[in-house]
């Protein structure tokens, strides 16, 4: 069988939105994928500062927020359809939407992004709020890409995102170990911005700085570090908690950015050993756009590869877009109404099939 989905991916970095048209094939149980497009539509200065402050609105404003963002995530399939000549060939969209509220132990996550108002607009079928079930039953919602990984990136047993917040997954003998580590980009990008630069391209920044070893005990020692696994992290561990004890040391730019990598990179290591013994040839699959920060990846190869992992880089394509491609196998796993989000990984009291089904046609 062959499913030819869209998949929407907005991160917590605020980088834009990440869009992929796939066909995910299914033989016998058997899973496969290939990239039919992808593109990254970035946001405008005004939807990336509504994204950022969504949490500071009043209970109305925030659901106005909720179904305009929902209008704009349908305009832009639309135009993503139209562009790379996708027309009648979408069966289905499957929306992450963009995190805003996530607060697990009281059993609430809100992604911004009304799925309704994708449907709408682009009159076919849309999956969203990924995530709600599983949280409704106990679990953090997160990670959720783990199944993805278990079904078409089986050759691999330890994976790392970095996003806007770090998290790892590690796959072994049918059972997954998942959490978020830290956060990645969007404190990374913040430091950047402050130096007038959008991000650290290739970390040339933080490759000129110098560590801070008094700043860098300071947030190897955050408390969240120290809970057990399944954990997950909200958007404003970066920006409430991180970001003001850096900004507390008044350290230059460069040292900070340095700093910060190397606590990324540190923190990485210690999560993954905390996952179990290393396996023998060990690979790690490094995505997400902090896998394209050159200095970043060449300080977790030296402090990995001292613990016998090695790094794997791979094509920019799923370095981009595994997350999206992700999100379209989760929308076409409702769609078939078979489990989608692993109790393993969340901690939820069973595995469940998450998302709201929206129909864009009667």
């Amino acid at each position: 069988m062959i499913y030819r989905a869209i998949g929407l991916m907005s991160g917590s970095s605020l980088d834009g939105l990440d869009i992929v048209f796939a066909e995910i094939h299914e033989n016998g149980g058997r899973w496969s994928y290939s990239i039919v497009a992808a593109d990254c539509y970035p946001y405008s200065a005004e939807w990336a500062g509504r994204l950022q402050s969504a949490t500071s609105l009043n209970a109305l404003d925030y659901q106005l927020l909720h179904a305009e963002y929902g209008a704009y995530l349908g305009a832009e399939v639309n135009r993503f359809i139209g562009e790379k000549g996708l027309d009648y060939k979408v069966a289905l969209v499957s929306s992450h939407g963009h995190t805003t509220f996530h607060v697990p132990a009281k059993r609430m996550t809100a992604q911004l992004g009304d799925g309704a108002a994708i449907a709408a607009a682009t009159k076919l079928p849309v999956v969203s709020d990924l995530r709600a079930m599983d949280v409704a039953l106990g679990g953090q919602g997160a990670p959720i890409v783990p199944i993805g990984e278990q079904l078409l990136l089986s050759e691999y047993n330890y994976f790392l995102n970095l996003g806007g917040i770090a998290n790892i997954s590690r796959h072994t003998e049918g059972n997954y170990a998942a959490f978020d580590v830290c956060a990645a980009n969007r404190v990374l990008n913040m430091l950047a911005q402050t130096a007038g630069h959008t991000y650290d391209a290739g970390g040339q920044l933080a490759a000129s700085g110098e560590i801070n070893k008094k700043l860098l005990q300071e947030l190897d020692g955050l408390s969240y570090y120290q809970e057990s696994a399944p954990k997950s992290l909200a958007n404003d561990f970066g920006t409430d908690t991180v970001y003001p004890i850096i900004q507390a040391a008044g350290l230059s730019v460069n040292d900070a950015l340095r700093t910060y990598t190397e606590h990324i990179a540190r923190q990485i290591a210690a999560a993954l050993l905390t996952t179990g013994p290393v396996n023998e040839n060990a690979k790690l699959l490094v995505t997400g756009g902090g896998a394209l920060n050159t200095f970043l990846i060449e300080r977790l190869r030296v402090i990995l590869g001292a613990i016998g992992i090695e790094v794997e880089v791979p094509a920019e394509e799923l370095v981009n877009y595994k997350e999206a491609l992700i999100m379209a196998l989760i929308g076409v796993l409702r769609w078939r109404e078979e489990n989608n989000v692993l109790s393993s990984v969340t901690g939820a009291s069973r595995n469940s099939v998450g998302g709201a089904m929206w129909m864009g046609q009667g």
